[in-house]
């Protein structure tokens, strides 16, 4: 659930904005509440809230100045609460990126419209977050590849044949053969040396390699999905999805 604070120096308003809003339904906390923009500056860095609502003209620090101030220490969501004759200083704040801003008195649908789209705009972000960090790890395919096993020259034959071949027909099966051992013998020794089981580190491999190629934007779905082995179409688009959390299209867009 995404955290609330809410800064407001009039105290039947802050405990109406608390206590009379379905905030559960809206995926919502309140995690605390602050009297005036001081208190609401320490609140922020104690709490760590998702959403902030704050008022303007408050003793000790006005809200824009504690917003301003706290967004130099972590990042929230913003909602300004203001009276029509603040509301042009309101609209000096735009540098501060504030999601939204509201009349008081505030009216209880504008404030659960403004507080549904700012919690979509978040879970927008941390999906972008997830996927940035899934992609770094996707971007260097031979981190897959471990240097410490030279003793074991069958492994090094493996891994060095599926860098090389990873878009044809590959199998420990025709790499036992062309290595003169058993299929299982070369099993074995692989999972000892990477942990993970031939078809799942070629299978890794494989949408290392598809999602370098998607991010150049050059090539559609189906295309990477031959140039990196994945004959079925199908098939390419539940392994990339079981090894990156997302379909092939949407690590694309």
């Amino acid at each position: 659930m995404y955290r609330v604070l809410i800064v407001e120096d009039e105290d039947i308003i802050r405990k109406g904005i608390a206590y009379t809003m379905d905030w559960t339904s809206m995926d919502c906390t309140i995690a605390g509440e602050a009297a005036n923009g001081g208190e609401g500056l320490e609140k922020i860095r104690e709490l760590k809230p998702d959403i902030v609502l704050a008022d303007i003209m408050m003793p000790v620090m006005d809200g824009i100045e504690m917003v301003r101030e706290a967004l130099k220490e972590t990042s929230f969501k913003t909602i300004i609460l203001t009276s029509y004759a603040d509301f042009d200083y309101a609209k000096q704040a735009i540098d501060l990126n504030v999601s939204a801003y509201l009349m008081k008195p505030v009216d209880k649908d504008e404030l659960k419209a403004a507080v549904l789209k700012i919690s979509e705009e978040i879970k927008k972000e941390h999906r972008y977050e997830q996927l940035s960090e899934k992609q770094k790890e996707l971007d260097n395919p031979d981190t897959l590849f471990l240097k410490e096993d030279a003793d074991n020259e069958y492994v090094r034959y493996v891994l060095d044949a599926t860098r090389e071949h990873f878009a044809d027909k590959i199998s420990i099966e025709t790499l036992s053969s062309e290595l003169g051992v058993s299929a299982s013998y070369l099993s074995r020794k692989f999972k000892e040396s990477t942990g993970k089981s031939y078809l799942d580190f070629l299978n890794e491999y494989r949408v290392r390699r598809a999602a370098m190629l998607l991010q150049t934007g050059k090539y559609k779905v189906y295309e990477v999905s031959d140039m990196t082995g994945f004959t079925d179409y199908k098939h390419f688009n539940t392994v990339f999805k079981r090894y990156t959390g997302t379909a092939p299209s949407e690590f694309m867009n």
